[in-house]
């Protein structure tokens, strides 16, 4: 028997395991094996994750909340 442990929110050393990127959505199948995904990737593969995952924690509404101004700053 497994027992299912409640995942935390994603942080910034979350990566995606497609591409690196910072990941915002956690995908955990029935095997209890979590994928990470950056919001690209998640949404580039959602029906198919849909079709597979048990739960999937979303946390790309975060990605509106960055100011306009951030990727300015970064120059």
């Amino acid at each position: 028997m497994s027992t299912a442990i409640a995942a935390g929110e994603l942080t910034a050393a979350d990566r995606c395991d497609r591409c690196g990127a910072q990941a915002y959505v956690r995908a955990t199948l029935d095997s209890g094996l979590d994928l990470l995904f950056c919001a690209h990737h998640f949404h580039e593969n959602e029906l198919r994750l849909r079709a597979v995952a048990v739960h999937i924690h979303d946390e790309s509404d975060r990605l509106a909340n960055v100011p306009a101004t951030a990727a300015l700053e970064e120059r």
